[in-house]
């Protein structure tokens, strides 16, 4: 008899604002950012078996030490010093190299269901850390204000924001996106906190930026035209997340978000689009 797998729920997220303050000595860069989790997301099933495995479904990803998920579930057995593995199959619903940090995600989802099948005294956040800079801020369940590479976690309210997402279909490497930014040199001031929070909660345009989206947009047109779709839609304060290339824009209610994902949907066939909202 096999055990039933668990089922667990890998949020996306989005940056409602990034900036980049400076590339660091070593190379890394020096980050101040909101992170929102999203409502939509990837699934993962998880169960006890005797090694590790992994299986990847709706996405051509690699099931060995060169997926997240992988390595995140060997970095949690060897530092609990647990001889036994799991069963793992990742279910893709996100797009890949997309801005909305899924393969950190189900990289932190992963650690909290093996902390879960297998207890022991891991120090989660540093493991997290180990394997990506944006794992640590999947383990929070919240919101929060990012700084430093991604380590410097301040954990935040923010009201229920009803949103679009759009990707044109590009995948762009965040390592890219970084690349062309200090190529450019375009380093930006660190965020207006007060001044966002104060939009996301009346519902006026945001006054936030996103240093990556200049140069990646600069290399491919149909982010501008993502964008453009947005705002066109009715929707405000659309804005790239992360590296790109997906963008995201504010809806007043979840049925303005529905009604113009349907109409962008129908308009860009061949694009991923859906409604969602901050959790």
């Amino acid at each position: 008899m096999h055990p039933t797998p668990r089922t667990y729920f890998g949020p996306a997220k989005i940056n409602l604002g990034l900036s980049v303050l400076r590339q660091r000595p070593d190379h890394y860069h020096e980050l101040h950012s909101l992170f929102a989790r999203l409502d939509v997301g990837d699934t993962l099933e998880i169960s006890p078996a005797e090694t590790l495995s992994l299986r990847v479904e709706g996405a051509d990803l690699p099931g060995d030490s060169r997926n997240l998920v992988y390595r995140a579930a060997r970095a949690y057995l060897d530092a609990a010093r647990i001889q036994a593995g799991a069963d793992i199959v990742l279910h893709k619903h996100l797009p890949l190299a997309s801005g909305l940090g899924g393969g950190s995600s189900d990289a932190a989802t992963t650690l909290l269901a093996l902390a879960e099948l297998y207890p022991a005294k891991v120090d989660l956040p540093a493991l997290a850390l180990q394997v990506g800079a944006d794992v640590p801020f999947f383990l929070l369940g919240s919101a929060a204000l990012v700084g430093g590479i991604g380590e410097q976690l301040t954990p935040l309210r923010l009201p229920h924001l009803p949103l679009v997402l759009l990707n044109p279909g590009v995948e762009v490497s965040a390592r890219d996106a970084y690349g062309w930014l200090d190529a450019s040199q375009g380093f930006t001031p660190a965020l207006d906190i007060p001044a966002l929070l104060h939009a996301l909660a009346t519902g006026a345009e945001v006054p936030y930026l996103n240093a990556l989206q200049p140069e990646v947009q600069a290399r491919h047109p149909a982010i501008a035209q993502a964008l453009a779709a947005l705002s066109a839609a009715g929707l405000h304060s659309p804005l790239m997340s992360g590296s790109g290339s997906t963008c995201f824009a504010l809806a007043r209610s979840d049925e303005q978000a529905q009604t113009a994902a349907k109409a962008l949907a129908s308009q860009f066939p061949r694009w991923w689009v859906t409604a969602a909202s901050t959790c």
